[in-house]
């Protein structure tokens, strides 16, 4: 509950403020990325600048996903490692389990009446 109503605090502003930016920024801009010749047309993109701020914001998070994602290699990597280890002591305690039991039944049948 407490979730949803900080999404909602947060997300909502956020959106309204993306479409009042996309209302109030349609018109052409140019964007050149030959800082020597930025009227060459090859490298030079011509779209409302909304489209060049919605562009900015997709790609910035996706940068920090992956280096989130980059950042965190060593505990996902560590979780593993320790799930194989878990894994393995429990197979390790399975059989020891078994042979306990097998070693208890051998002793009840062996023992004197």
């Amino acid at each position: 509950m407490l979730k949803k109503i900080v999404n909602l605090v947060v997300l909502v502003p956020i959106g309204i403020i993306l479409i009042v930016l996309s209302v109030a920024n349609r018109q052409p801009v140019r964007m050149a990325l030959n800082p020597f010749r930025p009227e060459d047309t090859l490298l030079s993109m011509t779209a409302p600048f909304f489209v060049f701020l919605f562009l900015s914001l997709i790609l910035g998070m996706i940068l920090g996903a992956v280096a989130t994602w980059v950042s965190q290699h060593k505990y996902r990597k560590r979780a593993r490692v320790e799930a194989t280890e878990a894994v393995k002591w429990q197979t390790e305690a399975d059989k020891q389990k078994a042979r306990a039991e097998t070693l208890a039944a051998q002793s009840l049948l062996s023992a004197p009446k």
